[in-house]
């Protein structure tokens, strides 16, 4: 999720895609607030598509591009986490495609995606337009540890990470092209995007997010697709690692000091964005700080 800072129509692009490996597709963000990165993975008797875009017209974009890419093949759709601009498409896809998804991010759908679908209808008119008619999705296939995914001639892994970004998060790998879908666990050239709003939504935990970014780097994918951003290589993974461990030292460096909230806040956002002038979403920072003012190692 990204929270836009100009109300601009988030419209995604299907003629943008481009093959990252064989059979497989982005249709990338181009750096558009609220548009995420969408996949189209495909094997020789089955298509998944990774994410929807926000809105009916969004994804009945992606379901027309994935049903001419997959020329007959049977279609599956899994959402990387439960925020409007990857999952609250995927009315569309019902009698067409196998909606897939983790349990914590089924759970995340039920309980959290209503009040989000509000949220968000309260961004602005293009972003409320986009949502005309959506309902929150409901998944036909819920799983628990992990899921193995066979498309035919290729197996895609769903996996569940543990709460990070949201409590649902889940990656998506494809082992055979060494690719691996974050979700906005990742994004490239921004501020990590912190979803705190309390006391509506304090599911975020910087802590476990360092812990899953730090598990996944380990894993040494050659390609990663972030939710937001360019696709790059393992350091789209390790750039996020480090600034949130920047982020977690630099506040719990402060938070036990006599300096107030704000001070802290101004002082840590202050040295983030002098060590990384190039990134946007700046106005994440200061939710950064709240979140892990609360958290302990």
């Amino acid at each position: 999720m990204t929270e836009p800072a100009e109300l601009t129509d988030p419209a995604v692009r299907v003629s943008g895609a481009r093959e990252i490996a064989p059979g497989l597709l982005v249709i990338p963000n181009d750096h558009v607030d609220l548009v995420p990165n969408i996949g189209v993975v495909g094997g020789t008797e089955a298509v998944l598509v990774v994410d929807t875009g926000i809105g009916t017209a969004n994804a009945a974009q992606v379901l027309a591009f994935a049903r001419d890419v997959a020329k007959g093949r049977r279609l599956y759709l899994t959402t990387t986490h439960f925020h409007p601009e990857h999952a609250f498409g995927a009315q569309v896809f019902a009698g067409e495609a196998t909606y897939l998804v983790n349990r914590g991010q089924a759970d995340d759908l039920a309980t959290a995606g209503p009040g989000y679908l509000e949220m968000f209808r309260g961004l602005g008119e293009p972003i409320a337009r986009r949502l005309d008619g959506v309902r929150v999705p409901t998944p036909d296939v819920v799983y628990d540890d992990g899921y193995a995914l066979d498309l035919g001639g290729r197996t895609v892994r769903l996996r569940p990470t543990g709460r990070g970004h949201t409590k649902g998060d889940q990656v998506v790998e494809v082992p055979d092209a060494g690719v691996l879908f974050t979700g906005d666990l990742a994004e490239t050239g921004q501020f990590a995007i912190f979803p705190w709003f309390p006391p509506h939504d304090t599911a975020v935990s910087g802590v476990g997010w360092l812990a899953v970014l730090d598990r996944l780097a380990a894993t040494g994918p050659r390609v990663v697709v972030p939710g937001h951003g360019e696709v790059g290589g393992l350091p789209v993974l390790t750039d996020v690692r480090d600034y949130l461990r920047e982020l977690r030292d630099e506040t719990w460096r402060r938070r036990d000091s006599a300096m107030g909230r704000d001070e802290l806040t101004a002082e840590v956002r202050a040295l983030l964005v002098e060590r990384h002038p190039e990134w946007t979403g700046r106005e994440w920072i200061e939710p950064g700080v709240a979140c892990l003012c609360t958290e302990h190692a």
